[in-house]
């Protein structure tokens, strides 16, 4: 059956796939990528608009010649630089390798050229030019409504193609032409995505993928001590890939965090720009940004920041779309100022700007958007058949000359683009090298040529490119990263504008010293979400932002441990003044020279002396009458404990060590015990007398001295006992406390270097003599009755209220002070002041006026009649009968004085 095509105009010129009804693969293109039906395509013209060069070998080539066009509208205004100079250096590598008689010798390439309008959807329609010639089609029965075979033009065969510029454009070709197994070489998409072997297995690129470029950028981050910046991308593959490998590469690194991760959108609503500004400083101390965008995003993220009077806070790092170019800080110099920038390693090629600015209406006919560069560049109007001529503009002469009455700059990318000819040129040598040995031009084997054989020897390329840096591809098809470090320095004078402050080649190479930044400050801005803590501070990090953190100080006795922990000092330690470490506490103890042991020292030596005054006085007065009358043995023994109380205050002050502990467990307790005692058994020998005179007059038993003395001594024993147990329990020793000194502030703590005494312990050893010294109280009290004459009854008692009172003062400050930082100096104190203050009591109250009268009234000092205990028995009695008769005087003149000599 014979199909018809009736009046289908594609079908006549282009045959069918499978039949003319069903084309199949060309349909399902369609329906995949363009969403267009094949009418569609064929209303745009039987050809897409190309440039076209003759040639053995055909190239073809994608360039973005216009920029996107309105909505609606697939294409705009004609793109100058990225344009038709990319184009043509295309042009140019053409002319110099089919001049070149060691490359490709008799072979000549040619090319067919595509204008992408930096749209990815058009490109992708454009690019299906390239696959037509490698669509198999069987025409046998194709007939046409005259019933005549139609007449198909064999379209040109593309081996390779050069392009395309933009990322999102590069992957939607290279879907396509992956499927009809034709190389590609870009010579500017660098997104990571396109590394991709699995998807993009034929597209290679003579520039460094957004890999390196990101690489690069983390390295310079770093470089510049930052750990905090925000991202910004334009919408698309380009931005989004390389934020995206920007992102991974600083997560991989450690030591990087993202403040704000913001995109773009292809079409910003009014106020997004300032949306955007607004969000990037809701994390202010991310200052660095790291920008991903085109050269329209970049301009009105800059207007954005000028309008929010943030001029010098934002430190942009941006990426090569930025690069060195003037475009996009265009009146807006002094917000970009300090702007560190990337662009891949390149040089300017001398031969292409001798060709560029030669080009002429006359002499680039081949060229059919010439024309359009032409009117752009020299403002004019040419005058071309079907255009209406413009008023408002001046008629072009032709006769403009580029470079001279237009500025011209060669494009950045010039380089790239003609590396990637010459690649595709030394691969196809390589080809033909192996493939057709000895043959002048093309050979069997390479009509038509392979494209994965092409393919492989297009990976295999190194040669010296025209800015004379080896051009090679690695296993992912990718160039190797050469990147150059620019700065924009606007307060430069010698030379403002970007300036070269590094490079980049696996490596970072950053001259720090020639960086300069807003105002012309040499120091490098912070962007860091936390400042470093200072000695002795630790850092709480915030959660899930382990680049900020709040300083917190080791307070008390903690010190810095690590960057994030504190530790507390060992016991006998306290931290630096610093806190980055410990050091040894000061150990005190209480000095001869302190306040608070002058005056303990002072009451010890004036009641020592006084109490050597009394003894040496009874020594030498031993025999008179009132020394007899006092009970001399007793007396003795009272005297004793009475020093030996005096002295402990000396042993309480003196440093501490084994033998001055002992002395303090052994005395402390004892001398308050010999004094109680002696004075226990005189108030309780007094109290017996006159209880036992009461009853009959018989004496009691055990009032003689041997007796009292006996009684005093086995009282004493008992204290003496409990301390010798107590030093075979616990030998004597000395330690450090260090809690009694350990106030909030470490640089007030102190060890202090005491005996093992605790206060328990303490209390305990006084305990004995306390219990003594009520039990005496209780004796005084009970003998209150006494006559005034008779025995020393009433002083004894005097003595004993007042020592209660002063040791039942000794309690509440002895205990209240012991949370007090200086409670060893109060305790000390309190505790020899008070044993002082007693035994003074005692010594003036019942030896001062015998001592008295002894030295200043030796005339009292006679023998008294004596009496027998039973008369002194029958006085008593007689004496406790009256009741009344005991006032004013009266009982004094009717008593008899008693015998005290007993």
């Amino acid at each position: 059956m014979i199909s018809q095509c009736h009046t289908s105009p594609f079908c006549c010129r282009f045959g069918p796939l499978f039949g003319c009804h069903v084309t199949t693969l060309l349909r399902l293109l369609w329906m995949l990528f363009l969403g267009l039906s094949p009418y569609a395509w064929a209303q745009q013209g039987t050809q897409p608009h190309s440039i076209k060069i003759k040639g053995d070998i055909t190239l073809g080539g994608l360039f973005p010649v216009h920029s996107r066009g309105p909505a609606g509208v697939p294409c705009g205004e004609i793109k100058r630089e990225k344009g038709i100079h990319r184009m043509e250096a295309m042009l140019y590598a053409l002319d110099q390798i089919n001049s070149d008689p060691d490359l490709l010798p008799n072979i000549t390439l040619g090319a067919m050229v595509l204008d992408t309008c930096s749209r990815d959807t058009y490109a992708l329609e454009q690019s299906l030019t390239f696959v037509q010639a490698l669509i198999q089609k069987d025409n046998s029965d194709v007939r046409c409504s005259n019933n005549e075979p139609p007449i198909i033009r064999k379209p040109e065969r593309v081996v390779g193609v050069i392009g395309a510029s933009g990322s999102s454009v590069s992957i939607m070709v290279a879907n396509v032409l992956r499927l009809f197994a034709i190389p590609q070489i870009s010579y500017a998409s660098t997104a990571p995505e396109l590394s991709d072997k699995s998807r993009y297995e034929f597209f290679s690129r003579v520039v460094p993928p957004d890999s390196y470029q990101a690489q690069a950028m983390v390295d310079i981050v770093k470089a510049m001590g930052w750990n905090y910046v925000s991202t910004l991308a334009s919408e698309g593959n380009y931005g989004e890939s390389g934020v995206d490998a920007f992102l991974q590469i600083s997560r991989e690194a450690g030591g990087l965090c993202i403040g704000q991760s913001i995109k773009i959108p292809r079409e910003p609503k009014p106020g997004g720009f300032d949306k955007i500004i607004k969000r990037l400083m809701e994390t202010s101390n991310a200052r660095g940004v790291i920008i991903f965008a085109n050269e329209d995003d970049i301009r009105r993220v800059l207007e954005a920041a000028k309008r929010a009077n943030l001029t010098g806070h934002f430190l942009f790092v941006g990426s090569d779309s930025w690069g060195a170019k003037s475009s996009p800080i265009l009146d807006q110099e002094d917000v970009a100022e300090g702007a560190v920038t990337i662009l891949p390693k390149r040089a300017s090629i001398d031969g292409f700007d001798n060709y560029f600015t030669s080009r002429s209406l006359k002499n680039n006919r081949r060229n059919i958007w010439f024309a359009e560069y032409w009117e752009d560049d020299f403002k004019c109007k040419l005058t071309r058949p079907g255009i209406k001529y413009d008023l408002g503009r001046r008629k072009c002469t032709g006769e403009e000359r580029i470079a001279q009455e237009s500025q011209y700059e060669q494009e950045g990318k010039v380089q790239f683009v003609i590396d990637a000819v010459y690649a595709m040129a030394h691969a196809l040598h390589s080809m033909h090298l192996d493939l057709c040995p000895g043959s002048m031009g093309i050979c069997e084997k390479m009509d038509p040529v392979e494209g994965s054989q092409l393919l492989h020897y297009i990976r295999s390329v190194n040669f010296n490119g025209s800015a004379g840096t080896g051009v090679m591809f690695n296993e992912n098809g990718d160039a190797p990263g050469r990147y150059d470090i620019f700065q924009f320095q606007l307060s430069n004078t010698t030379n403002p504008g970007y300036r070269c402050i590094g490079q980049w080649t696996n490596n970072l190479r950053l001259n720090a010293e020639e960086m300069q930044w807003s105002g012309g400050d040499r120091a490098v801005p912070d962007s860091v979400c936390s400042f470093p803590c200072e000695l002795g501070e630790r850092k709480k990090m915030v959660k899930g932002v382990p680049c900020c953190w709040h300083c917190e100080l080791c307070d008390g006795y903690q010190y810095q441990l690590d960057e994030l922990n504190c530790d507390m000092c060992p016991f006998d330690m306290r931290p630096m003044p610093n806190r980055t470490g410990c050091r040894s506490t000061p150990i005190i103890k209480l000095e001869w020279s302190s306040p608070w042991a002058i005056i303990p020292v002072f009451l010890a030596v004036l009641g020592i002396l006084a109490t050597s005054g009394c003894i040496i006085t009874f020594i030498r007065f031993n025999d008179t009458p009132i020394v007899r009358a006092s009970g001399r043995e007793l007396s003795y023994v009272l005297l004793t404990g009475i020093f030996l109380i005096y002295l402990i205050t000396f042993l309480m002050i003196a440093e501490p060590s084994a033998p001055v502990c002992a002395f303090r467990r052994l005395l402390l307790g004892l001398g308050m015990c010999i004094t109680y005692s002696a004075m226990l058994t005189k108030t309780n020998r007094i109290y017996r007398i006159f209880e036992q005179g009461k009853k009959a007059v018989t004496p009691p038993p055990f009032i003689s001295p041997a007796s009292q003395l006996i009684i005093t001594f086995i009282l004493i024993g008992v204290q003496l006992l409990g301390i010798f147990i107590w030093f075979g329990v616990v030998p004597p020793h000395t330690i450090i406390d260090y809690e009694e000194q350990r106030p909030p502030n470490p640089e007030f703590a102190r060890g202090v270097l005491k005996c093992d005494m605790s206060d328990l312990a303490l209390v305990l050893c006084l305990s004995y003599s306390i219990v003594l010294m009520v039990t005496c109280t209780v004796y005084a009290i009970k003998s209150r009755g006494v006559p005034e004459t008779f025995n020393e009854a009433k002083p004894i008692g005097f003595t004993m209220y007042t020592t209660c009172i002063i040791w039942l003062a000794f309690v509440p400050i002895f205990f209240g002070t012991a949370q007090s930082t200086e409670k060893m100096f109060i305790q000390t104190t309190t505790l020899t002041v008070s044993m002082s203050l007693s035994a003074t009591v005692s010594l003036g109250m019942l030896y001062v006026p015998k001592v008295y009268v002894i030295i200043f009234q030796p005339e009292q000092n006679v023998q008294k009649r004596k009496r027998s205990s039973k008369a002194v028995a029958s006085t008593v009695t007689s004496q406790l009968s009256q009741k009344d008769d005991k006032q004013n005087g009266e009982s004094k003149s009717s008593a008899i004085v008693p015998d005290r000599s007993q």
